[in-house]
């Protein structure tokens, strides 16, 4: 059963989610998390696969090699290979809309509906988005095995793109307890924290907020104010300050301490966020084994 609404939010706000399906390995992965995030934060789940457009039909000069009607003929035929190709893709789309469906309905997911979209991916995500309280995607695509120390190209580009919290699931899903919370002193983290505290997502869970950096008085004034604002909306919170890299750090912390997500900013707290990812933020969803929440 959902449940109800959390009382901070506006009464228009976004009751769903969009997660994004490939027919990877991830796409599992996918279906898991947003089951996971849909039953606590009560949303229901649209699920969207992309269709690359089709590929524009290669220019050959071949009247001098072959008589036209024998070109004519070529023609005609590599139009029809064209043509059957695009049916196949489209049948193989809903075919994994399908599997996803059938996922989510295995996960306890009562509302959900599949879109089989064709274009360009960060062009589909915006459009779906608009309606959207989340992005649930995979880290990897279909090449995940083969480009284990890269991020997924179209992770980076809806990472960059979109508007809303984007969920980058890891390969397999386990149920969510314990979270971490990298904050790294910028307005970006402190939003995270104050949605953290009025969403119904984070509900009962522990969280841990942690700086990487130097122990400075004003740093852990603030780290600790955010512990206090989620432990005021009934999470079990802390806050640690740390030395070191935040990558090397963060990421240790993680395998060591089990953490089961983690919640960072998209961008890190610099003049160049609104161009890259973070450093910290790519070097994170790259090594890290549990799914990462970029928050905006």
């Amino acid at each position: 059963m959902s449940e109800a609404p959390d009382a901070h939010e506006a009464p228009d706000a976004p009751r769903k989610l969009v997660a994004l399906v490939d027919g990877s390995i991830y796409s599992a992965s996918v279906c898991d998390h947003a089951a996971w995030t849909a039953r606590r934060a009560g949303l229901a789940v649209e699920l969207v696969h992309v269709l690359p457009r089709p590929e524009a039909p290669e220019r050959r000069d071949l009247s001098g090699a072959i008589r036209l009607g024998a070109r004519s003929a070529l023609l005609a035929e590599l139009a029809e290979l064209d043509a059957r190709r695009a049916r196949l893709m489209s049948r193989r789309g809903r075919a994994i809309l399908d599997d996803a469906l059938a996922i989510l309905a295995r996960d306890g997911v009562t509302d959900a509906s599949a879109r089989l979209l064709q274009g360009d991916l960060v062009e589909a995500v915006a459009d779906a988005e608009a309606h959207a309280r989340m992005i649930v995607i995979g880290k990897r695509g279909e090449a995940a095995d083969f480009a284990k120390g890269h991020l997924g190209s179209n992770l980076e580009r809806v990472a960059r793109a979109s508007r809303r919290p984007v969920l980058v699931a890891s390969r397999a899903f386990r149920p969510i307890a314990r979270v971490l919370v990298a904050h790294d002193g910028g307005a970006v983290a402190e939003a995270a924290v104050e949605r953290m505290a009025r969403d119904p997502l984070f509900a009962g869970l522990e969280a841990h907020v942690v700086h990487v950096g130097a122990d400075a008085p004003s740093m852990r004034r603030m780290i600790e104010g955010a512990a206090a604002l989620l432990a005021d909306a009934g999470l079990k919170a802390r806050a640690e300050l740390l030395p070191g890299q935040p990558e090397a750090v963060l990421g240790k912390l993680v395998e060591e301490r089990g953490f089961d997500l983690v919640v960072m900013g998209a961008y890190g707290h610099s003049r160049i966020r609104s161009l890259l990812l973070g450093s910290t933020t790519a070097e994170m969803i790259r090594s890290c084994k549990a799914p990462i929440l970029l928050m905006r």
